[in-house]
């Protein structure tokens, strides 16, 4: 090689280097990146907007992003980026926002596949705004603070109870809706003259709550959910109002005093109710999903509860009902859920969320009203006590009654020969 060839393949060598080291440069400071701190979103909600908060910041060396409602923070640690893009997955659920970064602004989508028809809606995102409804909200004339009995109205006419509890400081307001099916988990927002704003975002699930107070002391608004869910609803004050008890809507038909199941595990092998691993224990069959909130929130109970329990002779074993009728997509949800939330406990897949296909798998049952519904069985196999939908640490004293009388059904159920 001459002289000349030499100087050529010396700058030729330079000049890729200095490419592949501007190359590295770029992807390591990619424009991309959420900025940290507290970011104010809004998703299109059955036509109106609705508002969530959230943070991003840095653990281990990577952005992470924590979902707030009220005193709720929910992990966001899959942010995976594409040229001018971003994509948060939204942790044990199949839904994520996808948006476009413009500096302190995201423009995009919250992408829902856990739905036989998936959607996407509209959705935005402002840095550094971490006001929920208003940033500067009206001198509130209602003080809600307290219990109150609502009733919900859907388009159809079709009503149902509820109770609402709420916790107003000024303008502030947190709170939640339980019903007989379970509540609406955490909710956030404000009180601004005589209107009530309330909303959650748990990645899935997107409420929006809005009410009017009325001359004589009740509530009138609207309840908007996902991509076209509307209800109205009244309230009015009620401290002794109480919703049906959860231990008396599913039970055994005539004729039943078991329940019988056999379906595959997470590997694939059948798993039943009669094998030797349940026989002669107190077992609690959860019948969960991993696209439904309230179970999110019983197996965040549960998991640690088994933890702690399993040596004194209890096992428990959910019977997960998914979106896809195919095994290994089924499997693939379960699996997640069952990692974010280190549940060691047998799990099962017994079919599609389809409430009719999910008795029929259960014949015993008079219906499948509500995910989550707990079945508790003792040591000779008989069910002795079901319970139907589930009231979350959301819900305040109402959990902490239900993890008082969970403890109790299994000591008694222990102390039994």
């Amino acid at each position: 090689m001459n002289k000349n060839s030499l100087r050529k393949y010396a700058f030729y060598a330079l000049l890729s280097a200095a490419v592949g080291t501007q190359a590295c440069t770029s992807s390591s400071s990619s424009p991309d990146q959420l900025s940290a701190g507290t970011w104010r979103g809004t998703i299109e909600v059955s036509g109106q907007e609705m508002p969530f908060n959230f943070t991003v910041s840095e653990e281990a060396g990577k952005q992470v992003a924590h979902l707030i409602n009220g005193e709720e923070r929910i992990l966001i640690n899959e942010i995976s980026h594409s040229q001018d893009s971003v994509r948060l997955q939204m942790h044990i659920f199949d839904a994520a926002l996808i948006a476009k970064v413009e500096g302190n602004k995201l423009t995009g989508r919250w992408e829902r596949k856990d739905q036989a028809t998936p959607y996407s809606l509209p959705f935005t995102a402002e840095h550094g705004n971490s006001s929920r409804f208003s940033q500067n909200p009206a001198k509130p004339t209602l003080e809600v603070s307290g219990k109150w009995e609502v009733q919900f109205t859907d388009d159809e006419g079709k009503t149902y109870p509820a109770i609402g509890e709420f916790v107003q400081k000024g303008n502030a307001l947190t709170g939640t809706f339980l019903t007989t099916t379970g509540d609406y988990r955490y909710l956030q927002g404000e009180v601004a003259g005589d209107q009530l704003k309330l909303s959650a975002f748990d990645g899935a699930h997107a409420y929006l709550f809005t009410a009017q107070g009325n001359p004589d002391g009740t509530l009138a608004g609207d309840f908007y959910a996902g991509q076209n869910s509307h209800e109205t609803w009244t309230a009015k004050r009620n401290d002794a109002f109480q919703l049906a008890s959860a231990d008396t809507l599913t039970y055994l038909k005539p004729g039943f005093d078991r329940l019988d199941f056999s379906f595959p595990d997470l590997s694939g092998k059948k798993v039943a109710l009669t094998d030797p691993q349940f026989k002669g224990k107190v077992v609690v069959a959860q019948i969960f999903g991993s696209w439904c909130p309230n179970c999110m929130d019983e197996t965040k109970f549960l998991a640690p509860w088994y933890a702690k329990n399993k040596d004194r002779g209890v096992e428990v074993v959910g019977l997960g009902y998914e979106v896809s009728p195919e095994f290994d997509k089924a499997k693939v949800r379960v699996e997640k859920m069952r990692d974010r939330l280190n549940v060691t406990y047998p799990l099962l897949i017994g079919g599609t969320k389809d409430k009719e296909l999910v008795a029929k798998s259960l014949p015993a049952l008079n219906h499948v009203l509500s995910f989550p519904t707990t079945i508790f069985i003792d040591k000779q196999g008989k069910v002795r006590k079901i319970h139907t939908g589930f009231s979350g640490p959301g819900t305040g004293k109402y959990y902490e009654e239900f993890v008082q009388d969970f403890n109790k059904t299994i000591d008694q159920l222990l102390a039994e020969k």
